[in-house]
């Protein structure tokens, strides 16, 4: 069977995150399993129109406003697809109406208050507006999503058929977990795109009233993005030079080693469709502390494999940290659940199902 893939971003786009991770691993299986299996996405500066990533065809056209055109153009050219994914990020594919063959919906969160991170009014009322005439227009189409959260989401919104399938991870869980006392300083790290929806700011003022309350604390941020200026102003405005560090892109290896030498993974995001971090975290023997929203309370389990605070405040973070911080046990607790928890969401136990999910997909009568 043949099984195309549309996406804004492919993974050597510049913006790629997790997203795309993901979904490369999943079209990489379905290739495995004998099928044939292409990536279309919209163009980005030097990046060819045709290429291979990890044997997968990508092929590039168009950009935002005019990628979907392109598509359609580009689709005309190729033989015919069994099964279109059609993944959003906040606009769709529109693909049920132009692909004339099986289609699936694919997303990873309903982006709902993501849309207040990056546009005023009145744009952010609109982007909300139209993600949910779009969910309303694709209620008969059958969705695919990572998380629970989502799915309520979805199903509240009236979309007949969503179907859930945690994303797995690239990283192999430690063999064995080493002893790591909570002690000072309490080393904090936070792995994430520096974005305005990913909220790291948060949790740089959360390292602020952890040493006002008289703790010694270090905070490592991993990776890179347009809000790197403003955490860096931020930082200097605190005086937090000597206690949070900006550590940019790193390889997988050395991401790793940072989380597992911490004590918590901090993610404040505004939501997430799951939060491949904190599994990544778990991994590593490191529990992760997070807000009370939309997939990292899938992620995370509250109290067994991490914190989730009460409220989306780096004060609630903070009071989740105290209580941990005056058990130790607790944290040894945590850790072990964490850790034990990972080797669920190894690929070799998702994939089997997803794929199985996507070849019947392919093969229903239209």
């Amino acid at each position: 069977m043949r099984f195309l893939m549309l996406n804004w971003r492919d993974p050597k786009n510049p913006m790629a995150g997790g997203a795309e991770r993901v979904s490369q691993r999943y079209l990489k299986a379905l290739q495995e399993r004998g099928h044939e299996v292409c990536w279309f996405a919209n163009q980005f500066p030097n990046g060819p129109v045709d290429d291979v990533i990890d044997g997968v065809p990508v092929h590039r056209g168009g950009g935002r406003g005019t990628s979907v055109l392109a598509a359609q153009k580009w689709y005309r050219t190729q033989p015919k697809f069994d099964l279109v994914i059609d993944q959003h990020h906040g606009i769709p594919w529109y693909a049920p109406w132009w692909c004339k063959t099986n289609c699936v919906a694919y997303i990873h969160e309903v982006l709902g208050p993501i849309w207040n991170s990056f546009y005023n009014w009145p744009l952010n009322m609109i982007g909300r507006w139209q993600e949910f005439r779009t969910h309303r227009f694709y209620r008969n189409v059958p969705f695919w999503v990572p998380s629970n959260s989502t799915k309520s989401e979805l199903e509240a919104r009236g979309v007949g058929s969503v179907h859930m399938f945690p994303n797995g991870i690239d990283t192999i869980p430690l063999h064995q977990l080493p002893p790591k006392p909570l002690g000072s300083p309490i080393r904090l790290i936070t792995v994430s795109r520096l974005a305005n929806n990913k909220r790291v700011h948060h949790a740089v003022e959360l390292v602020d009233l952890l040493k006002k309350k008289g703790n010694r604390v270090e905070l490592t941020v991993v990776g890179g993005g347009e809000c790197e200026k403003q955490i860096r102003e931020l930082i200097a405005k605190l005086e937090l030079h000597d206690a949070v560090h900006l550590r940019g892109r790193l390889s997988e290896s050395q991401k790793n080693h940072l989380l597992a030498e911490a004590h918590f993974l901090v993610h404040p995001s505004v939501r997430e469709g799951w939060g491949l971090n904190v599994i990544e975290a778990n991994a590593m023997g490191t529990p992760a502390l997070v807000y009370p929203v939309s997939g990292l309370v899938d992620s995370t389990v509250a109290g067994v494999t991490g914190l989730i605070a009460k409220k989306e405040t780096p004060a609630a973070l903070a009071a989740e940290l105290d209580v941990v911080l005056k058990n130790k046990q607790a944290y040894d607790g945590l850790r072990e659940n964490a850790w034990k928890r990972s080797f669920e969401f190894q690929w070799d136990r998702v994939l089997p199902g997803a794929c199985e999910w996507l070849e019947q997909q392919a093969s229903r009568s239209r």
